[in-house]
């Protein structure tokens, strides 16, 4: 855990960020830890987009980097889910994060990963490695989402079992939560595995895929189809190239904002 810290330097409001107030810190492991800010009245997001977020840098000025809001567009507060990296301009200083403390938030949020990119269909899987979670923690808790979509797959893979963060509430199919705890219940399906420590499931997502283990208990067919399945992509660089390489030799056609398609990816995390 972090040694006690003084409180971080008082910010001031830019063009293109406000001021915000860290409410709460969780940290689940040694590499990965939550956060929830306040939302300003006048921030509006869909749920899965992102937003760039930051401390003050060494030349005083903001040093911003680019998060996925973790809570749905309905919630009063913001949430994020961060790795720790020790060496990071931003993650080594982010992670000394207490309540109380300041934090700048981006004012224009913005991203692929939302339903606003993808066909109609029937099932919608969102594929994740390690903080890749954070978006499709928002569309999860988002009541809109099992209006669009008959079955709502969260896959997270981690090499830790430490690292399977949200794991209680996406095993409970988010009961207690009063917006989609009951639509949840019935159509929610979460999927963890591990790959590095002793887990129920501990291979790789395309190794669920491909033995079918992924479509346990899930209605309809025990493969992905263009034609009836939309998929959401976030995670490592090489996760995203190799799926996406994937679903395209099976037919699915990528999508954006401006022409939706069969399945999404985070662009501004892949470069």
């Amino acid at each position: 855990m972090s040694e006690p810290q003084a409180p971080l330097a008082t910010l001031e409001p830019t063009a293109a960020a406000t001021v915000e107030t860290v409410l709460t810190v969780k940290h689940w492991d040694e590499r990965l830890f939550s956060f929830t800010i306040t939302r300003p009245a006048s921030f509006r997001f869909r749920s899965g987009e992102f937003v760039m977020i930051g401390l003050q840098g060494d030349n005083g000025r903001p040093l911003l980097r680019a998060y996925s809001v973790a809570s749905p567009a309905w919630a009063e507060e913001l949430e994020f889910l961060s790795i720790k990296v020790p060496d990071g301009p931003l993650t080594s200083r982010l992670q000394l994060i207490q309540p109380g403390d300041q934090i700048y938030l981006g004012k224009k949020p913005t991203g692929t990963l939302v339903t606003d990119a993808l066909l109609p269909g029937k099932r919608l899987f969102m594929l994740s490695t390690g903080t890749g979670l954070a978006p499709f923690l928002s569309l999860a808790r988002d009541p809109d989402v099992y209006e669009y979509y008959e079955q709502v797959v969260v896959v997270h893979s981690v090499r830790k079992v430490s690292e399977l963060a949200f794991h209680e509430e996406l095993e409970s199919g988010f009961a207690e939560d009063p917006l989609v705890g009951e639509q949840a219940s019935q159509q929610l399906h979460y999927v963890p595995t591990v790959t590095r420590e002793p887990f129920r499931n501990n291979v790789r997502i395309d190794k669920l895929i491909e033995s079918g283990a992924l479509f346990e208990g899930i209605p309809g067919e025990a493969r992905l189809d263009p034609a009836t399945d939309r998929v959401m992509l976030c995670g490592s660089m090489d996760m995203i190239k190799d799926f996406a390489a994937l679903l395209e030799g099976m037919g699915f056609v990528e999508g954006s904002n401006a022409k939706p398609g069969d399945f999404v990816i985070e662009r501004a995390f892949v470069g």
